[in-house]
């Protein structure tokens, strides 16, 4: 099914900030010039978060998504100008760090901007001194400059915008304040407001703060949590007397003080600093309107409007910056004979995650939404979301920001709510790639979970998820093993207790809980017709086959990995990996699987259902898998019997089954399900039955070391719709000759031989080094590439790395380097798998 509407369709977007007026540009360039941007406020100022923001854009993170997002806005704004004024002046961006850990970070993040292809360069701290005269140097270690990152003047970017959408026939009509969504047969009709009512095909919701209105009026749950954050700007200093064009207000980098969670910039002859290190202020949506009286244009400070007039601007409490101005001077020594002039408390919004909520909402179909979207990421996420509905997808991976990616669990108010808090106040913490929530927890445990306590499980999050890392009651198989010193930001969240439970899998059998894996079914006697059109793979084989196939969008893209087992003539189960898989099928289901707000849709001969709570999954891994399982079944669990890929419903003792010969560890064994209510059984008689044989219980972190060794991809991390099956050497799951299915056509011609790039094995050739994961890799001493995924391996002695390469360097043999906290560490291709490649263990 293609999402690409006919050139006429009718677009209403709601909301005139920075979101709002970028997407309109970006949908009128592209030919959809029937566009209609609603705003409640005034313009250009219209009274939103827009119209008050800093217009700091700092490109690098950890996400390579939102910085490519960011860079976009870079080069989109810095092309657009008002009366001569750049809508993005290049001033630069300066991190600084006054302790080592902050220090070590910067050394991490020059790596994730020479990963993402930003420019960055790690300076003393007498280098930043010279861009910022004013700094103590003294408290300095250093920091990291960024010459291409600067001030967005985002109204200014607006006005650029509205001009040139408007010359290709769009329309802004400001003071029209939403009132409702108008719908039919599931599909928005229209947008009624105060002052008439407006048919459209597609309406988008770019409301920033008030989204959540936005999407009650629509019916569609819009997962975030405005917030107030603390903005001051001192009196005139001598020190910046003369020193700024008021035009252009700044000549210094942005400055980000993160160990005390501040920023500064320059406002002419003054200095405004932005604070996060206070409580935080939730703000009710709902009980803020836009304001009445505007003051006009001309009173507009340069590119912010007055924050003093505006809704999204609440009254400053000098009590919770007091803090923070004791640190301004502790850094800026000169602001000791200064004050805070004036000062607001911004509104602005943040998610359970800290990622942007887009995308089309599956329960009204046509309503879109591109909201918690800050200046930085602005002009990126409109190209994104323009491509997606002119499109049919957007040209970058944008899984992460993806509507559809939240669990129910993480829907709720209050977990909106606790997250959202927890995400301001983390906003310039040093996060580990690993580190959990704390709260709230546990929100999601499988019915092992009793067990797991039992045993020590050291438990960390995903998706609500409480997933066991390692077992203490596993320490005294680590007694004596030999392993490297790891230093510290790789010893957090890892245990030497991994590499006892890799080698129990390898040399015996282990449990592993692999409940949070999702699983759809499929059902009716239009299940495999469907399941053949969706899928790359040919599932059309006897019940009781399994089979590993993609989901791929129309350019040959991988949306994701399934694992299929046909259960019966019209019954499949899916293993997938997040809710957008099921999204993706629930929409292209037979007459688009029909409205739902459920996780179920039926229609056409096709039932899609999400099965995953009330059912539960061991894997059984090990040399003596066999041994463990096969007494406690009447069914035959030999080789010839039950061969690998197949699937069989059967009964453990007096609980039943679907036993699945599948490993991911590459070791002999069955994944094990059974509904909810009968998890705890199935794991007791697994155990019980296991102690003769020396069973263990073993978590994520052995399951990551022995997947990579076994060279197996995790989408999301190792692949994405960034990448074709053929470059990610998942070709072998794709079957043309099967017939019609979604992407075929784009992969003609295509071959692991025609890829211009590879995802490829690494080991590092000091078996002491140790990477984690989105570090650059560089050929002949330059960046060409960046590690997706990375362990230790335990079997093989060494550590392991897949990373993206170009076709010429991804050769068996060739030495590269990968850059970590500023250390060279060579490492070689390697071929794959890097244990039995024959796969003799695992059809044993």
């Amino acid at each position: 099914m293609s999402r690409t509407p006919a050139p006429s369709s009718r677009v209403v977007v709601i909301g005139a900030g920075i979101v709002g007026c970028s997407l309109a540009d970006e949908l009128t360039a592209r030919g959809w010039t029937d566009v209609t941007v609603l705003e409640q406020g005034p313009l250009p100022a219209p009274g939103g978060s827009t119209s008050h923001a800093p217009g700091l854009v700092f490109q690098t993170g950890p996400s390579k998504t939102l910085t490519e997002f960011a860079a976009y806005t870079v080069q989109k704004f810095g092309s657009l100008d008002v009366d001569g004024l750049s809508c993005f002046h290049p001033v630069g961006g300066l991190e600084i760090a006054t302790t080592e850990a902050r220090w070590a970070d910067l050394h991490r993040k020059a790596g994730l901007a020479a990963s993402w292809g930003i420019r960055g360069e790690l300076i003393g701290p007498q280098q930043c001194k010279r861009l910022w005269p004013m700094l103590d140097e003294t408290t300095l270690y250093g920091g990291f400059h960024t010459p291409d990152d600067g001030l967005a003047r985002a109204v200014l970017a607006c006005r650029a915008q509205i001009a040139r959408a408007e010359q290709r026939g769009a329309r802004f009509l400001d003071r029209h304040t939403v009132t409702g969504i108008e719908r039919a047969d599931g599909r928005v009709t229209g947008v009624t407001t105060d002052r008439g009512t407006f048919p459209a095909d597609h309406v988008v919701s770019a409301a920033g703060f008030w989204g959540p209105v936005i999407g009650a009026m629509a019916g569609v749950d819009v997962p975030l949590l405005p917030l107030a954050h603390q903005y001051a700007t001192t009196e005139p200093l001598p020190e910046l007397a003369g020193v700024n064009d008021p035009r252009d207000e700044a000549s210094k980098p942005i400055l980000r003080f993160q160990d005390r969670d501040l920023y500064f910039r320059e406002h002419t002859d003054r200095i405004g600093i932005g604070s996060y290190a206070h409580r935080p202020m939730p703000v009710d949506p709902f009980t803020v309107a836009a304001f009445d009286d505007a003051p006009p244009s001309s009173q507009l400070r340069s590119s912010r409007g007055d924050p003093h007039v505006m809704p999204s601007s609440l009254p400053f409490t000098a009590a919770d910056f007091a803090p923070s101005w004791q640190d301004s001077v502790g850094l800026l020594p000169a602001l000791g004979a200064s004050r805070v002039a004036e000062g607001f408390n911004g509104v602005f919004s943040f998610t359970p995650d800290g990622m942007p909520v887009l995308g089309e909402s599956r329960e009204l179909r046509g309503f879109w939404l591109a909201e918690a979207v800050w200046v930085t990421h602005s002009a990126g996420v409109a190209k994104a979301v323009a491509e997606w509905m002119t499109d049919g997808r957007p040209a970058i991976d944008i899984h992460e920001c993806d509507l559809y990616r939240f669990e129910d669990a993480q829907r709720s108010p209050a977990y909106i709510a606790d997250r959202g808090a927890q995400n301001f106040i983390e906003v310039y913490d040093v996060i580990h790639p690993l580190q959990p929530m704390e709260q709230p927890r546990p929100l999601r445990t499988s019915p092992f979970y009793p067990r797991q306590q039992e045993l020590g499980a050291y438990f960390l999050e995903g998706g609500g998820w409480e997933r066991p890392h390692w077992y203490e009651a596993n320490a005294p198989l680590a007694e004596g093993l030999q392993l490297p010193e790891r230093d510290a930001w790789s010893a957090r969240y890892w245990s030497p207790i991994a590499a006892a439970e890799a080698r129990a899998t390898r040399e015996k059998v282990a449990l592993y809980d692999m409940t949070p894996l999702r699983r759809l079914e499929v059902t009716g006697p239009g299940a495999l017709a469907f399941l053949q059109r969706m899928t790359s793979n040919n599932l059309a084989k006897k019940p009781g086959a399994v089979t590993y196939t993609l989901l791929l969008d129309e350019t040959g893209g991988i949306r994701s990995d399934l694992t299929v087992a046909r259960l019966a003539p019209d019954r499949f189960q899916i293993g997938a990996n997040s809710g957008a898989d099921l999204d993706w099928l629930l929409r292209h289901a037979p007459d688009d699987g029909g409205p739902s707000r459920s996780s179920e849709a039926e229609s056409g001969g096709v039932q899609v259902r999400d099965s995953t709570s009330g059912t539960c999954c061991v894997g059984v891994w090990g040399p003596l898998a066999r041994a463990l399982v096969q007494p406690l079944t009447r069914d035959d669990f030999s080789h010839q019997a039950f061969g690998y890929f197949r699937a069989k419903q059967t009964y453990l003792g007096h609980v039943p089954v679907t036993a699945m010969r599948l490993s991911y560890v590459g070791e002999l064994g069955w994944e094990l399900y059974t509904t909810a209510d009968m998890g705890l059984r199935l794991w007791d008689t697994l155990w019980e039955a296991g102690q003769e044989h020396g069973v263990i219980a073993a978590g994520r972190s052995a399951f990551n070391s022995l997947r990579l060794e076994k060279g197996y991809r995790a989408w999301g991390h190792d692949m994405t719709t960034e990448h074709d099956p053929y470059e990610a050497g998942v070709g072998f799951a794709v079957r043309p000759a099967k017939g019609d299915f979604v992407g075929r056509a784009a992969l003609e011609g295509r071959s692991e031989e025609t890829a211009s790039r590879r995802l490829t094995c690494l080991t590092l050739d000091d078996p002491a080094a140790v990477v984690l994961g989105k570090e650059p890799v560089l050929v002949d001493g330059t960046p060409a590439g960046y590690v997706t995924s990375a362990a230790y391996g335990y079997t093989l002695g060494r550590g392991i790395a897949y990373a993206w390469l170009p076709a010429a360097a991804a050769v068996p043999g060739t030495a590269v380097h990968i850059e970590y906290f500023g250390e060279k560490i060579p490492a070689t291709v390697a071929q794959e798998p890097l244990i039995d490649p024959q796969m003799e263990r695992i059809r044993r």
